[in-house]
């Protein structure tokens, strides 16, 4: 037996089988078991969300041989004839290959002769908004007016172009775009009783490209079977549909968290050679920055599914929600102007070095030279280079005299000019013990998501060229009563706007303002 695709093989037969459309199959439902059926009926969405398949769901229900009703048998004669597309008395008909007015007058002709094996004639015309101005003048008065034993069900895909006259004798049912969560719950439901190897990214990868459609989604997800040689993993589909990998997504984020220009043009580079759509590129970094805006403003104990993403949860504690607003504003802007660019590529870089360019988190560079030459001048500028020069011989040599304590752990993190995510490992630790071979970190279970081998690794090297190459670095997970670094300015911050608040609310000017018009504090914003 020849192989039958997807999309066909897993047509609903029945309204329980439709995924969606809850408003449509109730109307329809209780018309079917309440016997009060109208003589047309008109089906409008976009492509792939069932018109033609509920219209055939339909036509069983009126012509199965155990009656009408919203449950129609499936066994009999008339329900697998339909089933199988041979009911004769099923009258299926595309208008945008049979739009001549001859035809049409040809069709309705017939009209008239009572069905043949059914208890209705059915005339499923699909796409009818593909009908000449003739055509649907000819059929206006059947339409008006048919014959008992004859029902119309009508379907398109643009309402708009049938005329309103058409539309005034028919029930018109508006079928609704599929979200993606609906999809991917079909195709998984698909692929456990096909038996085949699948994970749930690539099903979010595939639902998200269908654009609402089951039809679409089951059409690529044959092609990725195929290609994936009976197993669906994610990098194989974005292979397939010309998508570029999480890694390079994430990548280009991280670069903007590092303010790394360097990493984000080589990236992009890397990028091009794979001659990827650019626009569609775009979109997966403002669908990432989306999900991470999501992550930081659900409480703790959400149960949002986005909650328990590792990733996610990374990039929402590295940014604040003002950078990643930033990011995701300027990403949509620069959407509007991409096709002026003198080629995709140079559009992507643009929007990047914009981001890159507006990051509220990098210094200016003209400050941190003004702050360089401030402490030159206060200092004899031979002594500052000879105590540069003898302790960085020293650092190497000797072991670290220094008495550290938590307190000024913020203070030591400032000098080390950490950035990107070394710098939020560093500032959600606690310094749990520090003596002249060993400083140890303690970081709290609720962040072990930042303790990466790689972020380790970089903060041992910040630590040894503070303190010496000969120190012992440690990080360990657990709780702590002290304040992390991250705690403490979060605090200050609170400490600061308190501060602002209790001097706004009790200044003598605002009062009178309040007292005479009413006035409302809307927000302080402590300088």
């Amino acid at each position: 037996m020849s192989y039958q695709v997807l999309a066909r093989k897993w047509r609903p037969k029945f309204f329980d089988d439709m995924v969606g459309q809850a408003h449509v199959l109730k109307a329809l439902s209780n018309a079917l078991d309440q016997n009060r059926l109208h003589h047309a009926y008109l089906f409008t969405g976009t492509r792939g969300v069932g018109k033609t398949t509920l219209a055939r769901i339909f036509a069983k229900c009126l012509n199965c041989e155990r009656g009408v009703s919203s449950k129609p048998c499936g066994e009999c004669t008339a329900c697998q004839s339909l089933d199988e597309g041979r009911f004769i008395d099923l009258i299926e008909v595309d208008a945008a290959s049979r739009s001549k007015v001859d035809e049409t007058r040809d069709l309705m002709e017939n009209v008239q002769y009572a069905p043949t094996n059914g208890r209705y004639k059915v005339y499923l015309i699909d796409e009818i908004h593909m009908f000449s101005g003739h055509s649907f003048n000819a059929l206006l008065k059947t339409l008006e007016e048919p014959p008992p034993h004859v029902k119309f069900l009508l379907a398109t895909t643009e309402n708009k172009k049938v005329p309103v006259t058409i539309l005034s004798r028919c029930l018109q049912f508006n079928l609704t775009h599929l979200t993606a969560e609906q999809i991917t719950k079909q195709i998984e439901t698909i692929l456990i009783a096909e038996k085949i190897e699948h994970d749930k990214s690539s099903l979010e990868i595939i639902s998200s490209s269908a654009a609402g459609s089951v039809r679409d989604a089951l059409s690529l997800l044959d092609q990725a079977i195929s290609y994936g040689n009976g197993v669906i993993r994610e990098k194989e589909v974005r292979i397939l549909m010309g998508m570029v990998e999480n890694d390079d997504i994430n990548g280009l984020l991280e670069s903007l968290v590092n303010s790394d220009p360097d990493m984000m043009l080589n990236i992009i580079k890397r990028i091009s050679l794979k001659n990827p759509d650019y626009n569609d590129l775009l979109s997966e970094l403002l669908r990432l920055l989306q999900k991470i805006a999501v992550v930081q403003i659900l409480p703790d104990d959400s149960e949002n599914i986005l909650r328990s993403d590792v990733t996610l949860s990374k990039f929402a504690k590295t940014m604040t929600k003002e950078e990643v607003q930033l990011y995701y504003e300027i990403g949509m802007m620069g959407r509007k102007d991409f096709y002026l660019s003198p080629d995709p590529k140079t559009g992507l870089e643009m929007i990047m070095i914009r981001m890159l360019a507006f990051n509220p988190s990098e210094p200016d560079l003209k400050v941190k030279k003004k702050q360089r030459l401030k402490v030159a001048n206060d200092k004899n500028q031979e002594d500052e280079k000879n105590h540069i020069k003898s302790n960085t011989q020293e650092k190497t040599l000797r072991p670290n005299k220094e008495n550290i304590t938590n307190s000024n752990w913020v203070s030591i993190i400032r000098e080390m000019e950490l950035v990107g995510f070394v710098k939020v490992l560093a500032q959600n630790c606690v310094l749990q013990s520090h003596s002249n071979k060993k400083i140890e970190l303690l970081l709290s279970p609720e962040s072990k998501s930042l303790l990466t081998p790689e972020l380790n690794e970089k903060l041992e090297e910040s630590i040894k060229k503070r303190f010496g190459k000969e120190i012992k670095f440690i990080i360990s997970i657990g709780e702590s009563s002290d304040e992390t670094p991250s705690d403490i300015v979060a605090r200050t911050k609170q400490e600061s706007e308190n501060i602002a608040k209790e001097s706004v609310e009790n200044d003598p000017l605002v009062k009178n303002l309040q007292d005479t018009f009413g006035a409302k504090i809307d927000k302080i914003q402590p300088q």
